[in-house]
């Protein structure tokens, strides 16, 4: 133990120093609107650089970070911009001429050309992807420009996403698609308004230059534009960052760059703490044992209490790897995300999870273990008895607590905690999947739910919450067999004859979920519209008869029940989202910007700024069947007409068939 013991002291000389670090510097150009960024790149002068300038792909042992160059882009144009995120960097609205601000901010956001005082570089991490060790990994697309101090001294890392080949692109060109690039914008955006710790993105900025894409992975590649995104965090650093010092891996023999380079790890950790857990550090500042171990504690309990913000508005991330989890407990690398629409618990985001592996129920348990992958990778400096312990006892209380906090508010349980609060919650998440609810919608009416609503506003109501159910047509298209059944035949044999390489090749539970899609698609033949409409108002009147007692304790607890109905409304209303960022809101965003379009992007964003409020004056969002350039859309959908639809409406028929992968 005493090996381990290591006093902060040793190091706090070299950190001040490279706190204190050389000055400042400003732009180009100063008088342009860029002129207000102030660089100060801590990281640099506190972590390795890899001194090689070569920038192919390539191996980085002993680095965190490499530098490279932004490739430039044909004709780069701005899609959309966050002034909420770039306000965080001390950039206001640029009144006097906006569209030289434009001009200005696709220009070096999309890597075309370097503000004076950033200092572009690659970060290196591995990841443990779909649950195996891949070896070295790092940014194969995005670009640390550097720190950016805002308006009151609080220190942003900006990113170009998108910006060209790194040493970590591997066989990648380095650059990301206006489809990707829009989904990450707006989603980083939406996060944030509806209160989930985030990334934010600050510009969407696209281009005439190209690139192939096999989008569905079925050879039928696409030419699409070149898109940067410029992300805004006070870190990226994550879980797969301290992964680089892994040895070998027992499954897959992979091992990190900086394998035996404590001194690394040891650097890694003075400047994680002291930066962005100062308290921490503070507290601490003598046992480096104990430090490390209430910075496992802290990044545990903000991990537990994210997924939970997670699971309470039906938001699935997709690919959580352990290089896709933020070290300060960020929501972080949007790719094939999804927010749920018919609450399914076994809901699947990701086109390419074919195990299911990040389903939306699972991301609990997953986070959890990409924390025990951390807590390996910690070792020596934080004892795997010391970070298991810690893991054990704080990670599911956190998270449970938590959750539960979030979902009496989404109930309008503001006076009592009582315990059997926990099974109304699960009756509630039972009936809506039971009934195909809708995850959003539903919550949102609950609202306008009282204890003492006269009989025929109860049928109103009725019909209004089962209208957010999942309709017959709609259920056929959910559960119709995706196996062809000469497939499912050679499968079924194969589980009679050799049920061990079955489980080996992962497709045991494909083959129960497509006899379950069987099973139901047979019964939904023979089922009508109103038998459906009338089990539907069955199970919900079961539920609110529930709900209605448990509302009434609360009544019986307060002093004035017009207050405290008044005051119950409010926190509904601020805690259950009317928009989200549906997959159809998204796509009807992207086809419109591929045919060059952008007015959708910058509507849906401000209507996701305000993701609790009642949109005034906002136009229905328009759908041309006829419009090519889909990316997303299987081929039957493009020949149905689709009908006008309002941000908040639960999905059309159509957007069952988008996939994202």
């Amino acid at each position: 133990m005493a090996s381990v013991l290591r006093s902060v002291r040793r190091f706090g000389p070299r950190l001040l120093r490279a706190a204190s670090g050389p000055a400042m510097q400003r732009p180009e150009g100063g008088g342009g609107w860029l002129g207000a960024l102030r660089f100060d790149n801590l990281a640099l002068r506190s972590l390795p650089v890899d001194p090689s300038e070569e920038s192919g792909p390539r191996a980085v042992p002993g680095a965190c970070f490499a530098r490279v160059r932004p490739s430039p882009l044909q004709n780069p144009r701005l899609v959309a911009m966050s002034l909420p995120a770039l306000a965080l960097l001390g950039l206001e609205a640029p009144a006097a001429d906006p569209e030289a601000a434009e001009a200005e901010a696709a220009l070096f956001f999309s890597g075309n050309r370097v503000p004076a005082g950033a200092e572009p570089a690659a970060h290196c991490y591995c990841g443990h992807q779909f649950g195996s060790f891949a070896g070295q990994l790092g940014d194969g697309a995005a670009m640390y420009l550097g720190e950016v101090l805002g308006p009151r001294g609080e220190r942003w890392e900006i990113q170009l996403k998108g910006a060209g080949i790194t040493p970590f692109s591997r066989q990648a060109d380095g650059r990301k698609v206006l489809r990707s690039s829009i989904r990450e914008f707006l989603c980083s955006e939406a996060m944030f308004h509806l209160g989930i710790p985030t990334t934010r993105a600050g510009t969407c900025v696209t281009s005439d230059s190209r690139v192939l894409r096999d989008v569905f992975y079925d050879g039928n590649p696409k030419n699409e534009r070149c898109t940067v995104v410029l992300r805004i965090a006070s870190t990226f650093i994550r879980f797969g960052s301290f992964e680089i010092f892994k040895p070998p891996d027992e499954y897959t023999g992979r091992k990190g760059p900086s394998m035996n380079r404590n001194d690394i790890r040891i650097q890694m950790l003075d400047y994680v703490i002291s930066t962005f857990y100062p308290e921490i550090q503070e507290a601490y500042s003598d046992n480096t044992v104990q430090r490390n171990a209430a910075f496992f504690k802290e990044i545990t309990k903000r991990t537990a209490r994210l997924v939970a913000e997670w699971q309470c508005v039906g938001f699935c991330h997709g690919v959580l790897n352990t290089d896709n989890m933020s070290i300060v407990g960020l929501t972080i690398d949007y790719g094939p995300f999804g927010f749920m629409d018919r609450y399914d618990p076994e809901h699947v985001c990701n086109g390419s999870d074919n195990t299911g592996r990040y389903a939306y129920n699972k991301q609990p348990e997953i986070c959890k273990w990409n924390l025990g992958k951390l807590a390996e990778a910690l070792v020596p400096e934080l004892p795997l008895e010391i970070s298991q312990l810690i893991l054990e006892e704080e990670y599911d209380a956190e998270f449970e607590k938590h959750y539960l906090q979030k979902m009496r508010k989404k109930l309008g349980l503001i006076q009592l905690e009582l315990e059997e609060d926990s099974k109304l919650v699960s009756e509630l998440l039972e009936t809506m999947h039971l009934t195909a609810g809708d995850f959003t919608n539903i919550f949102y009416l609950l609202s306008s739910f009282s204890v003492d609503i006269d009989p025929s506003k109860f049928e109103d109501f009725l019909e209004e919450l089962t209208s957010q159910c999942a309709s017959v047509e709609e259920l056929k298209v959910v559960f119709k067999p995706q196996m062809d059944p000469r497939q499912l035949s050679m499968m079924l044999m194969l589980a009679q004859s050799n049920p061990q390489l079955l489980a080996l090749i992962g497709t045991k539970a494909n083959i129960n979920k497509e006899l379950e899609r069987i099973e139901q698609f047979s019964k939904l033949q023979q089922l009508t519209a109103d038998d459906l409409l009338s089990r539907n108002k069955r199970h919900w009147k079961e539920w609110l008869e529930k709900y209605r007692v448990r509302l009434q304790k609360e009544i019986e607890s307060v002093g004035n029940a017009d207050a405290w109905n008044t005051k119950r409304v409010k926190v509904m209303n601020s805690n259950n989202p009317k928009y989200i960022l549906r997959n159809y809101i998204a796509q009807n965003a992207i086809e419109a910007a591929e045919n060059g379009d952008f007015s959708e992007v910058r509507n849906v964003l401000k209507l996701l700024e305000h993701p609790f409020q009642e949109a005034e004056g906002f136009q229905e969002v328009k759908e041309d069947a006829e419009e090519e350039g889909a990316t997303a859309t299987a081929a039957a959908c493009s020949q149905e007409t689709r009908s006008k639809q309002s941000y908040c409406s639960k999905p059309p028929l159509w957007a069952s068939e988008l996939c994202v992968t």
